[in-house]
């Protein structure tokens, strides 16, 4: 029998495929922990983006504000600079007033039983002013300023040699209560107290609006030197049925400091006047006004009067436009000037319950001795009626009876002789047959 031998290359083919076996089960080990690893990661992004969402989800759901991210505040506070600059380069020290939270398109309510008046932060002007107790023909709300149909302004040139306009810049308001009054002031500021100032004030049940322009420090920004001026301008809204009567009697009327009362031509195309000392201004429609009464006699108006109707079929929104320009005067380079604002009826009543201005004539009650009778006679007749009877229409027909009784005498001579004249008329004409033509005169 034959003995086996040891074969060397044996021993090393097994120790070579123990080694390959040994380096795959590793291989496979260190793969599955990888792929472990990557499954688990993947679980961990997929559960963190899941909770993202869901705060995410969370969030939206409030009511809160979100924070802007950083390159939002750095564009945002660019476009402020910005906003800035071009401002101080328009307005100089009065681009202040537009870094203010009042530089907004806001508005403050002055309210009481009779006006409702809405004041813009821009411009510190009126925007909208109510008639409470009227409408228009078609039972609209009678609004004497809405829609940009009026402006008050003030026009300046500062001592950097600006020239400005109240009215494109902003005004701070403040709205305080004095007693039964409102008042409101809008500040138009160059720095926390220097500023340009008008205040209104209205009372309870009335139809006058105190008014007033003060400065405190514009000495430092306004050039006294050059022209201030104080600008009314106003377009008549058409608030009647019939353009042409409401247009006829839309005008201008005013009182000077002597007691000279005066009006511009209602129908003209175009009116320009140079007034003096004058006590007070009304830009009268056919049954409201708008005056402008002041304290101490305005020294000088320029008054201009334009007829917008041209067709009385088209041009049915305004009637006339009314502009009154007034130079202010700085004293002490500082500016003071109390006025008041008349918004209402053309009431004879309630204008003569403002004593010592004679308002109620800026209405028109005709010419001569018929002004005297319908001051003297009709107007107490109507009030009489008035306090006892409710109803216009049979006041009207009252009217029409007592006067024609109160005239009566007067008109007696010339129904008589109409009477004699259709008494004698067919003997006339009889006349007239027999001696036809020029040639028969004398015959007749």
């Amino acid at each position: 029998m034959e003995e086996k031998k040891f074969d060397p290359n044996s021993l090393i083919g097994f120790v070579l495929m123990g080694l390959v076996l040994m380096w795959m089960f590793y291989n496979q080990s260190k793969n599955a922990k990888i792929q472990q690893a990557q499954k688990e990661t993947e679980q961990r992004i997929a559960d963190s983006i899941q909770k993202a969402q869901a705060a995410t989800k969370t969030i939206d759901s409030l009511p809160q504000k979100t924070l802007p991210n950083e390159t939002e505040v750095v564009n945002a506070t660019s476009k402020d600079s910005l906003a800035l600059s071009s401002a101080q380069a328009k307005l100089g020290a009065f681009a202040y007033s537009s870094t203010l939270a009042s530089a907004s398109d806001q508005t403050t309510i002055l309210e009481n039983e009779v006006l409702k008046i809405s004041v813009a932060n821009k411009g510190g002007q009126i925007k909208e002013l109510l008639l409470k107790k009227y409408k228009t023909y078609d039972m609209k709300p009678l609004y004497l300023v809405k829609d940009g149909n009026a402006q008050w302004q003030i026009n300046f040139t500062t001592q950097d040699n600006r020239v400005l306009s109240t009215k494109d810049m902003f005004f701070e308001p403040t709205l305080t209560k004095n007693g039964n009054s409102t008042t409101l002031s809008m500040k138009l500021k160059v720095s926390a107290d220097q500023f340009l100032e008008y205040v209104y004030t209205l009372k309870p049940n009335d139809y006058m609006l105190d008014y007033s322009i003060r400065s405190q420090g514009m000495k430092n920004h306004m050039d006294t030197s050059k022209p201030v001026e104080f600008t009314w301008d106003m377009k008549a809204f058409h608030t009647e049925k019939s353009v042409k009567y409401e247009n006829q009697y839309t005008t201008v009327e005013y009182r000077t400091d002597g007691g000279e009362f005066g009006d511009i031509t209602a129908m003209r195309k175009l009116a320009e006047e140079d007034l003096t000392s004058v006590d007070w201004l009304a830009f009268r429609q056919q049954f409201f006004t708008s005056i402008l009464n002041a304290e101490n006699p305005i020294e000088k108006v320029k008054v201009r009067l334009e007829n917008l109707v041209n067709d009385e079929e088209k041009d049915t929104v305004y009637t006339k436009h009314f502009n009154a320009v007034i130079p202010l005067k700085a004293q002490g380079g500082e500016y003071n000037y109390n006025w008041n604002y008349y918004f209402g009826p053309s009431d004879y009543n309630i204008l003569k319950t403002y004593e010592g201005r004679d308002l109620e004539r800026s209405i028109n009650m005709g010419w001569g001795i018929f002004r005297w009778i319908n001051k003297f006679v009709i107007i107490p007749v109507f009030n009489a009626l008035k306090s006892s009877i409710a109803s216009y229409g049979l006041i009207i027909i009252l009217m029409t009876i007592v006067i024609r009784l109160l005239m009566s005498p007067l008109v007696y001579k010339s129904y008589l002789s109409s009477a004699k004249m259709k008494v004698l008329r067919p003997e006339m004409e009889e006349i007239n047959k027999k001696y036809p033509g020029k040639d028969n005169a004398m015959k007749r």
